[in-house]
């Protein structure tokens, strides 16, 4: 039996049907490449060891034949499908004849409802590779601008080790080269814990604050009164 089990938000973000799953499961491992986490794991108190995998393991068949005949978890920051890479481990465990169960939890897209944008308003979501280390591309704007044809807001999730004066400046340099207009933006930091950052800014601004990982950065497109209200409250 495979668990993939989604840790939330926050160290205290784990569900009590996954506390009992995680005490019968032989090896804890943690899925540790797409997320700078924003507390100590030792701060989850499992009372087992937790073994981070590197994403060429979780690619792998590795966790599908550690599953073969007992039960072992693998812990996935925010909500357990939300990467595609999770999804296909699922896939290929059923066309194994092995066992899965998910076991759901909060992610940064239910926490950004924070910001009082509204859900079901969101298009696309787009990630912001480190062009120091993938090389330069302004390609998740074709995604931010395909969302604001059709009025819809733009989430962009910020590479792992992607520090934000690095990210606002890339974002700078891209919305120039794609002759994106931008005015004011969200930033949002460590959603879900007591930490929690939501700021509301010209880019200007923003650039000068200190903002934590993890963060994003929200594109908001035409707005309620309501989400206007909401986020001029976050100034």
């Amino acid at each position: 039996m495979l668990y993939i089990i989604g840790l939330g938000l926050n160290e205290r973000g784990l569900s009590k049907e996954a506390m009992l799953a995680l005490k019968s499961c032989k090896k804890v491992y943690l899925e540790s490449y797409t997320v700078d986490f924003p507390y100590d794991l030792e701060d989850l108190h499992l009372g087992k060891e937790i073994i981070p995998l590197k994403r060429a393991d979780v690619e792998s068949n590795f966790l599908i034949k550690e599953a073969k005949g007992r039960k072992i978890a693998l812990l996935v920051y925010g909500s357990p499908l939300f990467a595609t890479t999770h999804m296909t481990l699922v896939l290929d465990a059923k066309e194994q004849k092995v066992n899965t169960k998910i076991m759901y939890s909060a992610s940064v897209f239910d926490a950004v409802a924070e910001t009082g944008l509204q859900l079901y308003k969101f298009g696309k979501i787009a990630s912001m590779p480190d062009w120091k280390d993938k090389g330069k591309s302004e390609s998740f704007l074709d995604i931010v601008k395909d969302n604001q044809s059709i009025k819809a807001h733009s989430l962009i999730l910020c590479d792992i080790g992607l520090g934000y004066k690095r990210a606002i400046e890339q974002l700078k340099q891209a919305a120039k080269e794609k002759k994106l207009k931008l005015d004011k933006i969200v930033i949002c930091s460590q959603l879900g814990t007591e930490k929690a950052i939501v700021k509301y800014d010209s880019i200007e601004n923003l650039e000068k604050q200190k903002i934590p990982m993890p963060f994003c950065i929200i594109i908001p497109s035409d707005m309620h009164f309501l989400e206007e209200r909401a986020l001029e409250s976050k100034i």
